[in-house]
């Protein structure tokens, strides 16, 4: 069996693009155009899983990555690995579980998706925040030192930005009625967001390159090409649907009522924790989240190019 590059969450807004570029970065490398791709998946059976599953050198396999231990990384040959984990309450203790397992798998290289750069601090009021600054910690500890490591922190997904301008607009033209516009960002902040497609593009570079020493304990900041306001993102909407929007909330953060109610409720999460996300937006409002921002390495190896504009088009199928 040839070594592997094992994808947590390739079926993900991020690991889908890592998987669909990296076979061909491998091709052209000098010592990892024999390893093998494995794509993790909940299910073999969705439509994306099957795609993957269709690209040159990638193995799709049904795995609960949480449960990986050190024995099914070295019956893999896993090398290198990049995680998109998931951000509930217990992110901490799964994801630094998987860096144990690699570390005493001989892993030698993991590029993980962090977040936000402005909020990745101990006294981030969010507290998801928190948790990526701990993992960062702890990777960057002397006991870790056997396995290099890169974490990406990307600003604010597109796709989640512009999600209820998405419905919005779908409505509008269904019903020709308009409810209220909700968005998270202020109306005169810039913020650079970014298409989650071009994180994984630039994991890709990373996990193909045949000397990371260079990337080791960095943390890259990736912003979309340009900033965006909330009053811009009314406007693109007013492009859409060829009227004027009538009643529009800024800094509106009142999905996480319903999120807390649907998810977490019923596993009894605190609710404490779970709305301090409600301040995970407030370094944008404050304009610390801008394109320019974007670290030097991004933009050397895989600059971003896709505008909120062109996300929107996108996600509207058109």
């Amino acid at each position: 069996m040839t070594p592997a590059i094992l994808i947590v969450g390739a079926t993900g807004n991020t690991g889908q693009a890592v998987v669909e570029n990296l076979p061909k970065l491998l091709q052209s490398s000098n010592t990892l155009s024999e390893h093998r791709i494995i794509a993790l998946t909940r299910s073999l059976k969705s439509p994306v899983a099957q795609k993957l599953a269709k690209l040159p050198g990638v193995e799709v396999i049904e795995q609960n990555w949480v449960e990986i231990t050190p024995d099914w990384l070295r019956e893999h040959q896993v090398t290198r690995a990049f995680v998109a984990s998931h951000n509930d309450p217990n992110q901490f203790a799964e994801e630094s579980t998987f860096y144990i397992a690699a570390l005493n798998a001989g892993v030698k290289y993991v590029v993980r998706i962090s977040t936000t750069a402005a909020n990745v601090r101990p006294d981030c009021p969010a507290y998801y925040p928190r948790t990526h600054w701990a993992i960062e910690a702890l990777l960057s500890s002397p006991e870790f030192s056997n396995l290099q490591w890169t974490s990406l922190q990307p600003n604010l997904f597109t796709s989640f930005a512009l999600s209820s301008a998405v419905e919005f607009i779908k409505e509008y033209r269904n019903t020709g009625v308009q409810g209220t516009l909700r968005l998270m960002a202020s109306e005169d902040a810039p913020v650079g967001l970014i298409d989650a497609s071009e994180v994984g593009v630039f994991a890709a570079r990373l996990l193909s390159q045949d000397d990371v020493a260079v990337h080791n304990k960095a943390k890259y900041v990736l912003n979309g090409p340009e900033d965006i306001t909330g009053k811009q993102i009314v406007e693109l909407v007013e492009q859409h649907i060829g009227v004027q929007v009538q009643d529009v909330t800024y800094k509106d953060m009142s999905f996480l009522d319903v999120l807390y109610e649907l998810n977490f409720a019923p596993t009894r999460q605190s609710r404490n924790v779970i709305f301090s996300v409600k301040h995970a937006q407030e370094t944008s409002w404050e304009g610390k989240c801008t394109a320019s921002t974007t670290s030097k390495a991004v933009l050397d190896l895989a600059p971003p190019k896709i505008t909120a504009a062109e996300s929107l088009k996108g996600l509207l199928g058109e």
